[in-house]
């Protein structure tokens, strides 16, 4: 399994959910300022690479923050996630092994469906 990177800039902050905690609503410690900021994230920053399209399944739902791991990512770093249906988000990539993964705040911001593997290009800055 692929080490995460210490500094996860988008994470910051960030605590994780409550103890008992079994809805998205309540897994999902991320504020509504920290949505949009993540939202907010220009559709094409200048010197961003596409890193390839991939299904994402959700990750784990106690890691806080706006996430995508991915055999795709070779190194930490930020990043952005658009989906089929145009909708974008600022991202922390991490390398990973296996199906790529997205985190439940990016899933949620996205209104994505927690049960779907919706397809989703990955960009690096």
């Amino acid at each position: 399994m692929t080490q995460r990177p210490q500094a996860r800039p988008l994470s910051e902050g960030l605590k994780a959910p409550p103890a008992g905690a079994r809805t998205a609503a309540a897994l999902d410690t991320t504020t509504a300022a920290q949505k949009a900021a993540a939202l907010a994230a220009p559709p094409q920053p200048a010197g961003e690479r596409e890193l390839g399209k991939t299904a994402v399944a959700l990750g784990n739902v106690t890691e806080p923050g706006f996430w995508l791991r991915s055999a795709l990512v070779k190194s930490a770093g930020p990043g952005r996630v658009v989906t089929a249906a145009g909708g974008s988000i600022a991202v922390d990539l991490i390398p990973g092994d296996g199906s790529a993964q997205l985190s439940l705040a990016a899933f949620r911001a996205l209104n994505l469906p927690l049960t779907g593997l919706p397809e989703v290009t990955i960009f690096a800055r």
